[in-house]
């Protein structure tokens, strides 16, 4: 299993040594050794590695990795460059086009949010092929709960986009003054016509970091 190695180390390390972190480690070990898991094991830990701690501007929060071959690659909504961009990122796409005047790109490899301080994070890391939340509660909501408590202390604005239920559960996780939190419906198929659609929370999110001085998020994914 990949491990954390670049500013989010400190703040996380206390969970390392905990007893529901030991379990977990065993538990998603034997996994990956008897069964088809994804996202591949050097990719578990990508929303932390590909941007520290010290960059984060805006937080996106996911449930569980895309279930299905080749998708997840440890940013929540995003797929690899080759694969079919799935609906309930057609539909931020969507969104994007609408709000900001993104064109739609032909890839849903979101690396570049990612990089530029949009930490994209999955409340669940892993999961077996093809069984959508089959590792709920075996102990990684623990550690991304950890994780939305060390990003709640920043003493730094930041934004939070909270779509669907289980994300708005963590709004009460989040505590500090200088944080805009965003909510709506999410953005699947099923509930996106409910308010997500509309939302605005790209051009919102950009205008809350302008007005701290902070550079916006180019939310332009380019084709490949």
């Amino acid at each position: 299993m990949a491990a954390i190695s670049n500013d989010w180390l400190g703040p996380l390390s206390p969970e390392f040594k905990k007893p529901y972190y030991a379990k977990l480690y065993q538990t998603v070990k034997t996994e990956y050794s008897t069964h088809q898991i994804f996202p591949p094991s050097d990719d578990i830990f990508n929303a932390f590695a590909f941007t520290p701690l010290a960059e984060v501007k805006v937080v996106i929060l996911g449930q569980d990795p895309y279930h299905n071959n080749g998708q997840a690659h440890g940013l929540c909504f995003s797929v690899k460059p080759d694969v079919e961009i799935p609906p309930s990122l057609v539909n931020i796409y969507q969104e994007l086009h609408d709000d900001c005047g993104c064109y739609i790109p032909n890839n849903g490899y979101l690396e570049k949010w990612a990089r530029q301080g949009v930490m994209l994070l999955n409340t669940v890391l892993t999961v077996r092929a093809h069984q959508a939340n089959s590792h709920r509660g075996i102990g990684w909501e623990e550690f991304t709960d950890a994780a939305i408590r060390v990003l709640d202390e920043q003493d730094r604005p930041m934004v939070f986009l909270l779509w669907g239920r289980p994300a708005q559960m963590k709004k009460s996780m989040l505590h500090n003054p200088k944080h805009l939190i965003l909510e709506a419906p999410h953005p699947s198929p099923l509930s996106a016509y409910r308010g997500f659609f509309g939302c605005r929370h790209f051009s919102r999110a950009n205008a809350f970091l302008e007005e701290h001085g902070l550079a916006p998020i180019d939310w332009q994914i380019e084709n490949r």
